[in-house]
């Protein structure tokens, strides 16, 4: 989303100003790497809530000890096809990477890789990473679970997290198909952005402390799954793959057991999050030629598939965000108030 409130400020810029506070605040240079690929991969194609606006946040997490300030990943191959990532409590995004990079290199000898991810934090947007195995030609999923901020299917209490699913595939001479999604309707992280901005959320998003849907950010405690109030059951549920897949087969924190991400009195206990990724190389099952003329003649066939009467242009997964990246490198990435004030952007 945009606003009269936020202002445009050059990507490139935009990158140096988040590695350099990165680098400020302590984290080894490859562990601010990796932050800031995944947070300028987000604030390029238009996840706000999970692009740079995050520095600040993971700063004052190294500055209080929740996060390790220079990480020594560990990889444990437990089978042909499998692996597990000792993130030793650093930014999540440099043990996601790495569990990616993990997953290829086991793709190519089995076809076929999961890996987990424990002791780790908060990763940002996860189709960062199912992008970076797609970039290399493999199929990619990348997940996590998170604190518990979305109610269940008419419950009216905080039990899942945002619990993303994201899917990327390659494209031969195109950008990946990409598909990055919460199973709440928004993200916490965007109501954090609404409020910063004083705009309203949408209906039937969010919900108030006793479970009725508001769309005002301050009154909002609680997310609702997506699918809404009538079809909210499907979003509960996918939010449950995701705990399936990041908590329980990495034995790590289940959502409702999480501190808080913005817990103030609690910035020094690591968090212990689970991420999981499964790479897939086509070259194993039908050959990467035959993937690529395929995914090109089924993605050919979606874009132009009829239209409804009144209706947009259909797209394909990642056309929109490809579309937003391209637009904001000639014109600049949106940040909020409290982003441009951390990173030192004037008011325009």
């Amino acid at each position: 989303m945009q606003s009269d409130n936020q202002i445009l400020v050059p990507a490139e810029e935009l990158e140096k100003r988040v590695l350099a506070e990165l680098t400020k605040a302590g984290a080894s240079q490859a562990s601010a790497d990796a932050a800031t690929r995944a947070l300028m991969h987000a604030s390029m194609v238009g996840v706000d809530s999970h692009g740079v606006r995050l520095t600040e946040h993971y700063c004052k997490m190294m500055v209080g000890g929740r996060l390790n300030k220079n990480p020594e990943l560990r990889v444990r191959r437990t089978a042909a096809g499998s692996a597990m990532v000792h993130g030793d409590d650093g930014l999540g995004h440099y043990a996601a990477y790495k569990a990616v990079e993990t997953g290829i290199e086991i793709a190519r000898e089995s076809g076929i890789a999961g890996v987990g991810i424990e002791h780790s934090s908060h990763l940002g947007a996860a189709g960062a990473y199912a992008i970076a195995g797609a970039e290399q030609g493999f199929v990619t999923f990348a997940t996590t679970n998170t604190d518990a901020m979305v109610a269940l299917f008419d419950g009216a209490q905080r039990f899942h997290g945002t619990n993303p699913l994201a899917f990327a595939a390659p494209v031969p001479n195109s950008r990946p198909w990409l598909l990055d999604m919460a199973t709440s309707s928004i993200p916490m992280n965007r109501v954090l952005l609404h409020r910063s901005l004083e705009a309203e959320l949408p209906p039937g998003v969010a919900a108030d402390a006793e479970g009725r849907p508001t769309s005002d950010p301050h009154q909002a405690e609680m997310l609702l799954p997506l699918g809404g109030e009538e079809y909210g059951y499907k979003g509960a549920g996918l939010a449950g793959v995701a705990t399936l897949f990041s908590a329980l087969l990495t034995g790590t924190t289940l959502d409702p057991d999480f501190i808080p991400m913005y817990d103030a009195d609690n910035i020094r206990e690591p968090r212990n999050m689970g991420h999981f990724v499964i790479v897939i190389d086509p070259n194993k099952f039908v050959g990467a030629q035959l993937f690529g003329q395929a995914i090109g003649s089924y993605l050919a066939s979606l874009r132009g598939a009829p239209v409804r009467p009144g209706g947009g242009t259909v797209m394909a997964p990642g056309d929109r965000e490809w579309a937003e990246a391209e637009r904001r490198s000639l014109t600049g990435v949106p940040i909020d108030p409290d982003t441009a004030r951390f990173l030192k952007f004037s008011p325009a």
